[in-house]
């Protein structure tokens, strides 16, 4: 079992957009979006103790219900970024995860986005309630205005 970490109220995941993620129009596909909001769960969940290894385990992990984004302004390869990821809120066997893409060079929102996680059994795909250990490992940030000045964004 891996040892509980402090909980992390947003993290943040900082990166240069790679050329391998523009589409034909010359901006960022929006799978790359998608890959990046999973890549960033999975390492805020790894952050807060809950590697990957340890959901194989436990026998239960998240699974994809829904992903929304809004798409605010382009981003093309070269720019700098960071995604800041939290959970607003849980619920008995699944939450919400939310994202704020911005473009470093100039602290401009580009997109915002939420996944609805659900946690599952891994042996039959069923729901499973939410242990105690994993509510504890994340800290709620309900308050959105606290994730936009973290990230330096404008109220």
């Amino acid at each position: 079992m891996t040892p509980s970490c402090a909980p992390i109220r947003i993290y943040t995941k900082r990166f240069t957009v790679s050329d391998d993620a523009m589409d034909r129009q010359g901006h960022v596909n929006n799978l790359a979006y998608v890959a990046w909001m999973q890549d960033v769960a999975i390492e805020h969940s790894a952050a807060a103790g809950w590697p990957m290894d340890r959901y194989l385990a436990f026998g239960a992990g998240w699974v994809v219900r829904s992903h929304f984004v809004e798409y605010l302004r382009p981003v093309v390869a070269g720019e700098r970024m960071a995604i800041h990821t939290w959970v607003p809120e849980f619920t008995q066997r699944s939450t919400p995860r939310r994202y704020f893409f911005v473009r470093e060079d100039d602290a401009q929102l580009v997109a915002r986005a939420e996944t609805r996680w659900v946690f599952v059994d891994l042996g039959t795909g069923r729901r499973r309630p939410l242990p105690d250990e994993l509510i504890a490992a994340f800290e709620s940030v309900p308050d959105e205005a606290e994730v936009r000045r973290a990230a330096g964004l404008q109220p």
